[in-house]
């Protein structure tokens, strides 16, 4: 009964995350800055998370330059605004480790400080991808978030059921081998899918998608998403907590749900910069 509850919870919040990135598809095109908001909203809530699960949501001189990083890295659309922010959050948190190394670890700072850069940049390509794609900006964003997703399903389903070889128990007790076998392949699948419908019936052929670059994508991404779903369970075991919160039913934490595209999305960006998808 817990299994089909459990479930029935998961697809519930898979389907509203769905219907949320449906939303901002829609609107891309009269309203842009939707995604950015997207995107700054499960930056800030994963910045959160991260200075919540160590214990530090109530020392303000790091929580509040942290989140406010993460909420305006996605809206900067220059080099040199980008390279302003990294300068003046990397002097004001080092400034609140001098000003408070009383009561303030390095570690701690550490931690955040890693965290906030990681986070924020790596789901803002999302918004880049949007740029790099011209006209079809939003499927090369969508390919940097559903690949990571689908890979996580496959995992997830071919775990569930045939699951018996554990992958990495002392990190991650429920990842199997088999599951990263079905990870690779509704991926790979899913990908040469996705191309095949965004070209033969979207634009019935007015386009032409490379499937190398989808290979490639279900193939390696696959990879990059196990290796971002253990490295944050690896902070999470360090951290003594299950998932980052319950604020997604089913799933956890934000981070819970984007760990994975927070390192697939990268390199989902720097490859269609040689191989793009839409040729």
């Amino acid at each position: 009964m817990k299994v089909i509850v459990k479930m029935r919870e998961r697809v519930v919040s898979a389907m509203t995350l769905v219907l949320f990135l449906a939303a901002i598809v829609v609107f891309n095109r009269i309203f842009p800055p939707a995604l950015n908001m997207a995107v700054a909203l499960v930056s800030v809530l994963g910045v959160y998370e991260i200075i919540l699960a160590l214990g530090l949501a109530r020392n303000l001189v790091l929580l509040i330059p942290s989140l406010l990083f993460a909420v305006a890295f996605p809206f900067l659309e220059t080099a040199l605004a980008r390279g302003i922010a990294y300068f003046a959050y990397t002097v004001v948190i080092f400034g609140a480790l001098i000003f408070n190394h009383a009561v303030i670890t390095f570690r701690e700072v550490g931690v955040i400080y890693s965290m906030c850069l990681l986070i924020p940049t790596a789901l803002e390509t999302l918004v880049r991808l949007r740029e790099l794609g011209g006209p079809h900006g939003m499927f090369y964003a969508l390919i940097g978030i559903f690949s990571a997703w689908i890979s996580d399903v496959g995992g997830y389903l071919a775990g569930s059921l045939f699951g018996r070889h554990k992958l990495c128990p002392s990190i991650s007790p429920k990842k199997t081998v088999e599951g990263v076998a079905g990870s690779f392949a509704l991926n790979i699948a899913g990908m040469l899918l996705f191309g095949f419908v965004f070209q033969a019936i979207y634009y019935a052929e007015g386009v032409r998608v490379s499937y190398l670059s989808l290979f490639l994508i279900g193939l390696f991404g696959t990879v990059l998403s196990i290796l971002g779903d253990l490295s944050f369970s690896l902070i999470k075991r360090s951290c003594h907590i299950k998932d980052f919160s319950e604020i997604i039913p089913g799933h956890g934490g934000i981070l819970d749900r984007f760990d994975s595209v927070i390192f697939e999305a990268p390199f989902v960006y720097l490859l269609v910069q040689f191989l793009p998808i839409i040729k």
